[in-house]
């Protein structure tokens, strides 16, 4: 792709990402998560609406890193204490009976003809988009709460799992192959992780404490570096980028054990200010939307099927954790998914075992997913709490009366 025309999709792209607070600050009524508008605005300005900007070229690299600083982050923000005990049996548990449904359901419409890649649209219909959930329920106040550590744990397994699998049954070597190569590679990222506790004499980690806030910004260089070297060691053994992006994280904050303000501050700057709104925009310049139109039906089926695989096995399995409301929400958080559902069917295109229709509306119902699922989990939470502050006020009222 020549410069100039790299350049000006680069524009549109970072002018829809610069807007996008602007309109969802403007909307009226409930707050409308971000990422939504960032794949409305890319859907606009694709080649399928007004044609201002395309996926082509260096866009794509782009598109890549800002995929691998989602999952990076997800990682990141992923506390392994969450998968122990009983709720981490539960979320792996969950995910087990979501892809045991999910490859029944997808065995059903492979008999029949509607659907010619059985194992990619299986694996696509267990996802959760962790990654993509982490603002929204930064945003929400959620994080740190009950509901918000259940999402985590489901999303961290609805992640994961998936990646493995993409990883063992995708990719272009056999399942053992694989098997072998993910084995290496999580050697080489358990020595990534051990080697700087070995090597960081005290002259050194003076070096970086000193560095981290000057021009030099010694410790965002090295993680920046951390994230794009278990990228390309990821891609030259043939595994989904996403897995190195994944492990990357997990490493930072074996690292950190207690967190780093000042290096989550910047990083946060690093992947929201850019790489990140930038990977959703693409993710819409590249939805099929004409196939879409014309198939609506195929998009209804996978959109409903989202819904059932991965929400309905957690809505069962956790519903001695949670009650009303905020069941109802974690089954709408776990069942929202996209990036994988992207990476999924980008596979299936490849090797040509994919129907470019299926591929269009499992795209398409992931998008929905995120327009959907947590913008309606926030009205019913908004709802909830209303009820709760009306109640709360009628009881000092009567208290009140009574006195």
């Amino acid at each position: 792709m020549d410069i100039p025309i790299g350049l000006e999709s680069l524009f549109w792209i970072v002018l829809a990402a610069a807007i996008a607070p602007l309109i969802v600050g403007l909307l009226p009524g409930p707050k409308v998560p971000e990422v939504v508008v960032l794949l409305l605005l890319g859907i606009l300005i694709g080649p399928e609406i007004l044609g201002l900007a395309t996926k082509e070229g260096p866009i794509h690299l782009l598109n890549d890193v800002g995929l691998g600083f989602l999952f990076f982050i997800a990682g990141y923000e992923l506390n392994p204490r969450v998968l122990k005990g009983r709720v981490g049996v539960q979320a792996i548990l969950a995910w087990t009976v979501s892809i045991a449904l999910a490859l029944s359901v997808v065995g059903v419409l492979y008999q029949v003809g509607y659907v010619q890649a059985f194992l990619p649209v299986a694996i696509a219909l267990t996802s959760t988009a962790l990654g993509t959930l982490l603002p929204i329920l930064r945003d929400a106040g959620l994080l740190n709460t009950r509901l918000g550590r259940l999402v985590l744990a489901n999303g961290a397994v609805g992640e994961f799992g998936p990646v493995l699998a993409i990883s063992l049954f995708l990719g272009s070597r056999g399942a053992w192959a694989s098997v072998v190569i993910l084995a290496v590679f999580a050697v080489i990222a358990v020595a990534i992780d051990r080697l700087p506790r070995a090597l960081f004499t005290h002259r050194i980690r003076t070096i970086f404490e000193r560095g981290s806030e000057t021009t030099s910004q010694t410790t965002l260089r090295w993680t920046v570096l951390l994230l794009v070297g278990l990228l390309l060691i990821a891609a030259e053994f043939g595994l989904d980028a996403i897995l190195g992006a994944f492990a990357a994280g997990l490493i930072l904050r074996q690292l950190t054990p207690a967190g780093d303000q000042a290096l989550e501050h910047k990083l946060d700057g690093l992947a929201f200010g850019l790489f990140v709104p930038l990977f959703f925009i693409t993710s819409g310049i590249e939805v099929d939307v004409s196939s879409i139109i014309e198939n609506p039906g195929r998009l209804a089926v996978f959109f409903v099927l989202i819904a059932v695989v991965r929400g309905i096995p957690v809505l069962i399995l956790f519903s001695r954790d949670l009650r009303g409301t905020e069941l109802i929400q974690l089954g709408l958080f776990t069942a929202t998914g996209l990036p994988i559902i992207v990476a999924v069917t980008q596979i299936g295109l490849a090797t040509e075992h994919m129907l470019a229709e299926n591929a269009a509306a499992l795209v398409g119902a992931g998008v929905i997913s995120v327009l959907v699922f947590p913008l309606t989990a926030d009205l019913l939470g908004r709802r909830a709490a209303r009820k709760e502050s009306a109640t709360e006020r009628s009881q000092v009222s009567e208290s009140g009366d009574v006195s």
